[in-house]
């Protein structure tokens, strides 16, 4: 399933001397838990696309076409609160140069604990947004569907909610308790090695200062399902501690050390336990029990699980799975009207030219049919309908504002030309004229047309398979709401954000993280200020991470650690990645797709495997043969040429000038996107039937031909071994 979606996208940039034309018509899916790599030179559009997901475009940018779907969002058409949910939350960016992500005069512990919070509070806002609309959608559609049914149980329902609710935000503060107790034992968990450096080092003062922060988060850690119920000892040895900080002296290092053993034993026992079943214990808290059940945490977690399912979550589950059906038949029975509507709406924007009143009726008309046609108690988003009314409205915009502009800006470039030859023939010096910036009312008018089509075909397809949700769907709006409640009732300390930003420097790869955290960005290498912005990308556990040449700057062997570990925490945390770079080489063991940009477009789109293998564009082959390696005995290629002037983009293939294989037709006409395999695409006129064959440089087909071998190779010793 695609996580983000790119469609048409066109960006330019204002300057002195006109538009230059950054991004063309790019389009591309990201997949959940993938990487695609963006690889081009500087100046090919790759890092402009990033920034537009991420919302950072800069102040001169404009984008004149496409869209960026992000969770039923169009990303190019949310407000900049909309995108502060976004941004860090959902979505994550590394820089290529990490300082600046870094402020170079505050310490790394407080700008990691500073992400995390405002992060914290971020989540926490979406959670009850999400959890309100999703409390308020069931309980319209379980009393529509009993109505329905000849049932008037609103009064019912309603008291079904409220218990819903009273239990939920009652498991919400469990496991609040519960976390923040958890979260101390961690803290002193930590706090135990600093006692014992400490007590090394023979200080007096700095045990009682170390001990004094143990005892504080060794007390704060205390929970009746963390430390074991009838555990003895535990309170003694908080005690003991807590006087060795008022009067600790170097006589008693044996004593305290015991102690520390002792009490890291029962932090360790602690944190192994299985996490308590909130909502089932809150359910039984809100049914007649007085205090937390006690015994063994498994069978505490079983008992609550079937309490609270016998007792109101089968039965609620129902309800919920027939306010899922009553939703999803409404919204069937809405789409057939739309799809009447769609239908007779397209011959209104398959007109040349368009009636403006005509379409903005027919937009009206349509967009509120969609809107209506939406199921919003589906948890996966119709990026479709979603995004229809404001893309829609976008190119009606966009065509009229055309319509109205060209025709004023043809004729201030006419007169400016008028005026430029004037002077010339005088022999004066003459200014260069700023090239036209005309609205593409064409394609504004074809996506008019696309959007229309796509929504006829999308509701064809749904109507014709006329699936219903059940059981499965019920229950994941049940844990959809859990989750949502926990987001927003989980409050993050500040002694936890600390907590975690040692856990995310140490995974990272920081040593001694306890020490650094303290530390300004100047006191760490370039490779080491890159680990830290990943961590802080990494805080708030990103959807997707945008790596914008995240190595560049980095010697080699340092390069291949960030590569790896960028690699290793895709895999942990199922996290989908864009990857731009303008070196094939970095992202040939971490990419699943490639999409090869030049001059604002993608000219080879693929798998890694077709890219590297079958590449079929000379511009990457060119990019292959600049790439350097140990085996390579051909010479390496360097790109001949400078990339065009984007003001002015060339009539044809934008690679052309550059290019040792271009066709004349390479210089006058744009080639179509080629469809190689059903996964494997490219821009060039060396697919076409009739153009003359033409095989990749030597280096290329080498580099294939060993590659090819080494496959070869692996697969027999595999079999050998076997």
């Amino acid at each position: 399933m695609a996580k983000l979606e790119v469609k048409n996208l066109r960006i330019s940039f204002r300057t002195n001397n006109g538009a230059v034309r950054a991004v063309r018509d790019v389009s591309f899916n990201l997949k959940e838990g993938e990487t695609l790599a963006i690889v081009g030179e500087s100046g090919s559009g790759k890092s402009v696309t990033a920034r537009a997901i991420m919302g950072i475009l800069a102040g001169n940018a404009m984008v004149d076409n496409g869209e960026i779907i992000y969770d039923g969002q169009d990303l190019l058409k949310i407000s900049e609160d909309d995108f502060h949910t976004l941004r860090g939350h959902r979505l994550a960016m590394i820089f290529q140069d990490p300082l600046s992500a870094l402020n170079p005069i505050m310490r790394i512990g407080k700008q990691l604990t500073e992400a995390m919070i405002l992060n914290n509070k971020e989540r926490r806002k979406d959670g009850k947004r999400r959890y309100d609309r999703m409390i308020s959608l069931l309980e319209k559609n379980i009393v529509a569907a009993y109505q329905e049914e000849g049932s008037d149980r609103r009064d019912i329902t309603r008291q079904k909610i409220a218990t819903f609710k009273r239990f939920i935000d009652r498991g919400v503060k469990l496991q609040s308790e519960y976390s923040n107790a958890h979260e101390s034992l961690l803290e002193a968990n930590d706090y135990v090695d600093e006692v014992k450096l400490e007590l090394r080092r023979n200080s007096e003062r700095t045990v009682r200062e170390a001990l004094s922060r143990l005892v504080k988060a060794a007390g704060a850690g205390y929970h009746p399902y963390l430390i074991k119920q009838g555990t003895a000892g535990y309170a003694q040895l908080i005690t003991g501690l807590t006087h060795h900080a008022r009067h600790f002296h170097l006589r008693d290092t044996n004593e305290v050390n015991g102690r520390l053993d002792q009490l890291r034993l029962q932090i360790e026992d602690a944190l192994e336990l299985v996490e308590p079943s909130f909502f089932a214990i809150a359910y039984q808290l809100e049914h007649g029990m007085s205090d937390l059940p006690s015994g063994d945490l498994a069978d505490i977690n079983q008992k609550a699980d079937s309490a609270m399912n016998t007792g109101f979550m089968n039965d609620f589950l129902i309800d919920i799975e027939k306010a899922l059906v009553y939703s999803a038949r409404q919204s069937m029975a809405e789409k057939r009207n739309t799809l009447n509507v769609l239908r007779e709406v397209l011959p209104v924007f398959e007109k040349d030219p368009l009636v403006e009143s005509e379409c903005r009726a027919a937009f009206t008309r349509s967009a509120n049919a969609v809107d209506k046609a939406i199921d919003k108690m589906q948890l996966v988003k119709d990026n479709l309908s979603y995004v229809y009314r404001s893309s829609m409205k976008t190119n009606i915009d966009r065509y009229f504002r055309g319509l109205s502009a060209n025709p004023k800006e043809r004729e201030r470039f006419r007169k400016d030309t008028v005026k430029r030859e004037k002077l010339l023939a005088k022999g004066k010096i003459a200014p260069q004229v700023v090239p036209m910036n005309l609205v593409d009312t064409d394609m504004a008018r074809d996506n008019l047309i696309r959007d229309v089509r796509a929504l006829i075909a999308r509701y064809e397809q749904l109507l014709q398979d006329d699936k219903m949700p059940g059981a499965a769907e019920a229950a994941a709006i049940a844990q959809y709401l859990k989750q949502a409640a926990s987001d927003y009732g989980y409050k993050l300390s500040m002694a936890m954000a600390k907590h975690r930003s040692i856990e995310l420097m140490d995974e990272v790869g920081i040593p001694e993280p306890h020490k650094r955290f303290s530390q300004y960005p100047f006191e760490f290498s370039g490779g080491m200020r890159q680990r830290i912005v990943i961590a802080i990308a990494l805080s708030a556990n990103p959807d997707i991470l945008i790596c914008d040449e995240p190595t560049t700057a980095l010697d080699v062997t340092i390069q291949a650690q960030i590569l790896e570990l960028i690699n290793k925490l895709k895999r942990q945390r199922n996290l989908s990645v864009i990857f731009i770079t303008h070196d094939l080489g970095v992202v040939a063991n971490m990419s699943d797709s490639i999409a090869v940009m030049y001059a604002g477009k993608i000219v080879e789109y693929g798998t890694a495997d077709e890219v590297f293998y079958s590449p079929a564009h000379p511009y990457t082959w060119a990019l292959l043969s600049s790439v350097p390696d140990l085996e390579t005995r051909e010479k390496l290629e360097a790109i001949p040429g400078t990339p065009p002037n984007m003001i002015i983009p060339p009539k044809g293939d934008a690679f052309a000038a550059r290019n040792h294989y271009a066709l004349q037709l390479d210089f006058e006409e744009q080639p179509p996107m080629y469809r190689i395999t059903d996964t494997h695409y490219a821009a060039t006129w060396l697919l076409h039937p009739d153009a003359p064959k033409v095989e990749p440089p030597a280096i290329v087909q080498e580099r294939i031909q060993r590659m090819h071998d080494r496959m070869r190779d692996s697969a027999l010793e595999g079999g050998s071994q076997q």
